[in-house]
Parts: structure tokens; sequence; C-alpha cells
């Protein structure tokens, strides 16, 4: 889709018509970077690739370099590094602080992608590897459009900073402590994060608002050794009935979340909010034939996009003990593990849910066994982007012209974690602004990028800055 195929849209100057025309002209040149990209296994999450996220922060600083960029350096964190760069010749226009992020999910399970994780493969109109779309993808679209209008015009419309940090899929534990740090370098007007993602391949959506987030870890204690099931069997408490019984216990039979204090602070969505999500073009039959669930399941009382958008939740994301391999064995397991995560709304400390999770939980820990928590600091706020804010206007007006058609603005259960820091270290609201789509495979098997977002996503992100800034 290009700047001139869209019915109605706006006229394009020609400076960025120029531009428009050379990211055309590199279209293949784009899709082989990101192929080159993803290709590195920047797992932030296990220590064996710390060389490869050095060596995908350093191919990350030389594309910004290559595109024009100055300043361009790698800010060492207590963890694995950021990225930076600068471009500042844009007087009396906006300066925008551009975030992204280079790491990337663990690829397990690998027995099932159907091609190899860190071999980016072309299939169709798809480009399949971990990575392509959360987030580097949409994070080098960015690189790739501050890079074309610079040659087609010598200048940007606006100061554009780059951030681009390697801790987001754990977390982004260090990122605070560096934001602080670097705050005056990072001053800027507002955040356009390339992190995120539209709601739905069919229609171009702004994400305006994301849930917070916070996680807990626990390991149940039993015996001090494994034991053999038939002998010992009855006789000692088994750490998974222990967990087991301690994860159902999280909720009623009507999906409510059992934790006392829990919904302290939670509003109900105003009347005319929930009427709303009932025009967007979502069906729960469409959303389990997506899913490939057999059912729709969650708190009573509430639609599917309301639970998934707007209401607090807690989930198992692990639990696991004793013998998991094949075959048999019959063993009283020492102790099992359980990892849970909480999407939060506004009104709800994470720290303070985090603290009532683990007080329930320890009160509820049966006779015979003992609970202990594994240190972890996974905390973020949940995050609503003003309706009036300049950036959100102009991005809805910047999709109308890509795509032809209304933005709808959504909601998003994920989180991201460092919109808070930004807001509450830099004073900074944040619009969210990815070219990637919720049906992905993010996080799992197959993940995949589709290859048009690339060029919609390039025009849609020169657009925006030239409207934003002194072009527009």
């Amino acid at each position: 889709m290009t700047a001139t195929s869209s019915p109605g849209a706006a006229p394009v100057p020609a400076g960025l018509e120029a531009t428009l025309a050379l990211l055309r002209e590199r279209a293949d040149a784009s899709l082989a970077e990101l192929i080159e990209f993803a290709g590195i296994p920047s797992v932030s999450a296990q220590s064996a690739h710390r060389p490869d996220m050095e060596r995908a922060a350093a191919w990350l600083a030389a594309r910004l370099e290559c595109a024009g960029m100055k300043s361009v350096s790698l800010w060492p964190t207590a963890g694995h590094p950021a990225v930076y760069g600068e471009w500042l010749g844009a007087l009396d226009a906006p300066t925008v602080l551009v975030y992204g992020h280079y790491d990337v999910q663990p690829p397990d399970p690998l027995e099932r992608w159907h091609t190899p994780p860190f071999t980016p493969t072309v299939v169709g109109e798809r480009v399949y590897g971990r990575g392509v779309s959360d987030d580097k993808g949409p994070l080098l679209l960015t690189v790739q459009a501050a890079d074309a209008l610079l040659s087609a015009t010598g200048r940007l419309p606006l100061n554009v900073k780059f951030l681009f940090e390697g801790e987001e899929e754990v977390g982004s534990a260090h990122l605070p402590a560096l934001v602080k740090g670097r705050a005056a370098e990072l001053r800027a007007d507002f955040v356009i994060s390339a992190d995120g993602g539209m709601w739905s391949a069919d229609f171009p959506s702004l994400t305006v608002s994301g849930r917070g987030l916070t996680a807990l870890e626990f390991t149940v204690h039993g015996p001090a050794h494994d034991l053999h099931s038939g002998r010992h069997g009855g006789s000692v408490h088994n750490p998974l009935h222990a967990a087991a019984a301690l994860v159902a216990g999280l909720h009623d039979e009507h999906g409510r979340v059992t934790v006392p204090g829990f919904y302290d602070g939670v509003t109900e969505l105003p009347p005319e909010q929930r009427e709303a999500l009932t025009t967007l073009p979502f069906t729960d039959a469409a959303y389990l034939q997506q899913t490939g669930a057999p059912a729709i399941y969650g708190e009573a009382g509430y639609t599917t996009l309301e639970r998934q958008w707007h209401r607090p939740t807690v989930e198992v994301n692990g639990m696991w003990g004793g013998y998991t391999g094949e075959g048999s064995k019959t063993v009283l397991p020492a102790e099992a593990h359980v990892k849970l995560s909480c999407r939060l709304v506004p009104g709800q400390d994470p720290e303070r849910v985090h603290r009532l999770l683990r007080d329930h939980l320890s009160a509820e820990t049966p006779p015979g066994v003992r609970i202990e928590f594994v240190p972890g600091n996974h905390h973020a706020r949940a995050y609503a982007l003003p309706a009036t804010h300049p950036a959100r206007v102009a991005a809805r007006r910047v999709l109308r012209d890509v795509y032809g058609t209304e933005a709808l603005e959504v909601g998003m259960g994920g989180s991201i974690p460092i919109l808070e820091t930004f807001q509450s270290v830099l004073g900074l609201d944040s619009l969210l602004f990815s070219f990637a789509v919720g049906d992905e495979n993010i996080h799992a098997p197959d993940e995949f990028f589709r290859i048009p977002r690339v060029s919609q996503g390039q025009e849609a992100w020169a657009r925006l800055w030239w409207a934003l800034g002194a072009g527009g």
C-alpha cells in the first residue's frame, strides 16, 4: 500500500513523496535487513546468549550510524546494554523519543516450530522467526524511515532520539535506573513506542491503553528428597498436590480472583465505554477460531474484550515438579514450582498486589509443606494515553491516510513496563505505534511478521514524523 493508493489520503508534499519513493525502491533491502537482524538470537533471559545480545546491540548501533544518526552509543546497564542515537537538527520542532527493544523471548519449545526460529524464513507474504514481530520488525521500521527521510530530503522534520533496550522481555529491570541517570539526555516532548501491536490485521488500530503487571514465582517444599511413591505415598504431603491446590484456590467458581484486597481500587468501566466495545468488529466465535480454544472462560459478568483490556487477572504461566521425562517413574517429589503473573488495571499498585498475593499463598499453604518465594522485581502500572494528546490525534490521521479507513482505538491486554518509567521519571506520555499484529504468535512457536507491514509501517512512521514536525 503506497501513499497515493489510499482513497481520501491527504496530498503528499514533495519531500515526503521522495521519501516514500525511496522506501519503495529499498523494499527488498529492508526485508533482507530484518532477516539479518532477526537471525541474531538475542535471548535476554538466558545467560548463554549474552554474546548474542552484545552482537545484536552492536548491529543496531551500526544501523543507526548508517542511517545518519549522531551520538550513537551503547549505554551500559547492570544487565544488557541499551542502544542510543539522535538527530537534533530541526530547529523549532518537537523532539520525540523513539523506544523499542532488541531482545527476544526464548524460542522453546523448539519442536513446535516449522522453520528454525533464528533462521528467518519467508513463506508467502510472511517472514517467520523469533523476534520478527516482537519487536525487531517494528523497531527496524523506525530506523529505515529515518534513513529514507535523511537520504531523500537531507533532514528530519523533527528531532528524534532513539532508545532501544535489551531487557524488555525480562521486565526492563535495569532500564528505570538508566532513564533516571540519563534523564537530561533523554529530554523530549513525548515518546513514540515501536513496541506494542495492532489489534487486527483487517483494521488499522491504535492501542491507547495497556494493563499493568506483577509476577511471582514460588516453590513448595516437602520431603528432603524425592521419595518412592509406593512406600511413602499417603504418609507425607505431596508438594505437587499442595501447589495444585494453591493454584486452584486463586479463583472462585465464577472466575473471580479470591486474593483478599485484589480488587481494591478497581473501578467499573463507564456505560458508554462498555457500549463502545460492543461496536468493535469482534466476536467470541472468531476469537475461538483464532486461538483454537474450545470455549470462552473468564470472570463472570464481563465480555471477552472487557476481560482482556480492562479487568485484572491472575494467570499460571508455568507449573512443574517430579518426573516429567518419557515413561513412568513412581516418585513423590521433594518440591514443586509455580510461576504466576497478574495483569493489572488503573487503581492497582503492582507492589501492593504482589504483597497481597504472597500473603494469601502463605496463609493458604497446607501443613506438611512450606512455601518459598523466588526474589523478583517484575512490576509495571497500567497506562492510558490522554484522548487529546497531539500524537494520538496525528496518528489517527496518518493511519487513515495509509489504510484509507478510520483507525480503531483499542486497549492492550499486555504490558510495556517502561511506559510508567517514561511518565514518572521524564514526565512523558507515550504513543504506541507498532505494525505488528496480535495474532502473529509472539512469545510462541512460528512467530511471524506480515511482509506488507514493512512498507506500510515505514510509510506511516515517515508520515507521522512529517505531520508532527516542521514538515507538517
